[in-house]
């Protein structure tokens, strides 16, 4: 018994593991279908049509895949489902505006911020207590994202800021799943995920008067893929991933996205960051991991 337990476990440990990696190979693709949706619709726009078609293509998941009696969730989820559509609408919003003004490799470094907001929150919502020595990786990931912007801040200022705001509303966003994923399937948490937001970026947008749909159909066919791999398919995993991993261990993966997106950025755009960029990159994706495993290593004592 105890041998079947210690398998069922390993197994689990290994399930975790694989959601989670495709989970980020997939949303490492947003980094180039989007910045390339980017060079033809405005960030307002380009979230609408993005959370639109991922709305319909998590329905059809759903669909398919028998959930669909579990779209009607019980009273209590209806805040943080709300939530969860709020702050993926403004998220994408955010995310989008800063990504049309950054590199995309740059923008993947500065997104690393995410996990460790996500760690920082979900101590504070699931009141778990941050250590000191935590501290000190977040320090590095400062320092590191001010050598990347240290003498073009009037450059890239605004995309940073924007993206750090947008990893704001991705914590939210982590932990509120979170506290849902045994409740709600991942199928459907997804589904609410990009249906909400959608409701929220077309509000916004028809209020701003930012809707421009005359664009070349490279970018709706491109923006249409992306919304699949993206927003669709790599929550479906990550989600799962929650199901087998606690969320520390699924951030430590994530922390290695700059690693997919290098290699995908220069293969779509010939481009990536180099000199006081890269090595600041480098030093904050080495303090998100450094942060997550000693998080990790915490939990880890506690259980």
């Amino acid at each position: 018994m105890v041998r079947t337990d210690v398998t069922h476990a390993q197994r689990n440990e290994t399930k975790g593991f694989i959601y989670a990696l495709i989970g980020t190979l997939l949303v490492s693709t947003n980094y180039v279908t989007a910045k390339y949706g980017l060079m033809g619709f405005n960030p307002e726009t380009f979230s609408l049509v993005w959370t639109a078609a991922a709305s319909i293509y998590t329905f059809c998941i759903v669909l398919i895949t028998g959930h669909h009696r579990e779209l009607k969730v019980q009273r209590s989820s209806v805040k943080h489902i709300t939530v969860l559509g709020i702050a993926t609408g403004a998220g994408m919003v955010l995310a989008w505006a800063g990504l049309a003004l950054l590199d995309p490799s740059f923008a993947s470094f500065i997104w690393r911020f995410a996990p460790v907001l996500t760690i920082v929150l979900s101590a504070v919502i699931l009141k778990e207590r941050l250590q000191l020595r935590e501290m000190l990786p977040i320090a590095l990931m400062v320092a590191g994202g001010a050598l990347s912007t240290y003498g073009q801040w009037h450059i890239v200022g605004t995309g940073v800021m924007l993206t750090l705001l947008a990893t704001c509303m991705v914590a939210v966003q982590m932990v509120t799943v979170k506290m849902k994923v045994s409740e709600i399937s991942p199928h459907v948490l997804v589904f609410y995920r990009v249906s909400g937001a959608a409701v929220c970026i077309a509000i916004w947008t028809i209020l701003t008067g930012k809707l421009h749909f005359n664009v070349a159909p490279s970018f709706w066919v491109v923006t249409l893929i992306g919304a699949f791999l993206g927003p669709s398919m790599s929550f479906q995993y990550t989600f799962r991933s929650y199901t087998y991993w606690d969320l520390s261990r699924s951030s430590i993966v994530l922390t290695v996205q700059p690693l997919f997106v290098l290699p995908l950025a220069y293969l779509a755009f010939g481009r990536i960051p180099t000199g006081l960029q890269l090595l600041g990159g480098c030093i904050i994706v080495a303090g998100a991991f450094w942060l997550a495993m000693i998080h990790r290593t915490r939990m880890t004592q506690l259980q």
